[in-house]
């Protein structure tokens, strides 16, 4: 059973906007995914707004767009999944020491073109940015994830892509000696610790006996 974790009770652990897009799905670390927080369309638009995509008057447009467009709005969210588990099998790899697939790397590739073809290259705080501002581009919401995965296997740092030792997560570790291991304390890193717990008493009543 897949258990769903509204996208506004999500945690944006990634560091980096594509991988906390891979985050919107995640499970036990090595297993299939058992939690979800992207059921459609309309998820997606809110993820976007809770990252900072878009504002509120875009997601309003989106939404109303996608309603008046249903079966668009569900063949956009198909291809935001398929984006979401090539992003998770790239930097999964990446964060096991393991060669992405090559299909999965041409994938984001293409990826990447059609989402440069989308952007306009706009003045920035130092210089320019490419930028994407279609309102009623139900698509428009991949090409800044599609470009964050891009710019990271492309400009890194990927060494400091790690995966978390407690669930699926996947993480920018941004600690000063490289030493992170869960995608949070509060969460993966409290659980390790309690089960190490659990299983010192254990083995200390197992001596006493």
């Amino acid at each position: 059973m897949v258990e769903r974790i509204a996208v506004d009770e999500l945690p944006l652990v990634g560091g980096n906007l594509a991988l906390d897009f891979a985050n919107t799905q995640s499970g036990p670390p090595g297993g299939e995914p058992d939690v979800e927080s992207l059921a459609g369309y309309e998820d997606l638009v809110a993820w976007a707004v809770r990252v900072g995509v878009i504002g509120s008057p875009d997601a309003d447009r989106l939404v109303r767009h996608a309603r008046r467009h249903p079966r668009d709005a569900e063949a956009t969210f198909e291809r935001a999944e398929a984006l979401r588990d090539r992003i998770y099998i790239v930097f999964a790899s990446i964060a096991h020491d393991a060669p992405p697939p090559a299909d999965a790397l041409a994938r984001l590739r293409d990826d990447e073109a059609e989402a440069l073809a989308h952007a306009d290259l706009s003045a920035a705080s130092g210089g320019f940015a490419w930028t994407w501002s279609r309102p009623e581009d139900l698509d428009g919401l991949r090409w800044p994830i599609v470009h964050a995965a891009a710019s990271l296997m492309t400009a890194g740092p990927l060494e400091r892509v790690k995966a978390c030792g407690g669930c699926r997560y996947l993480f920018l570790d941004e600690t000063k000696n490289g030493s992170r291991r869960w995608c949070s304390m509060a969460e993966c890193g409290t659980r390790a610790k309690m089960r190490r717990f659990v299983a010192r008493r254990s083995a200390a009543r197992s001596r006493a006996t």
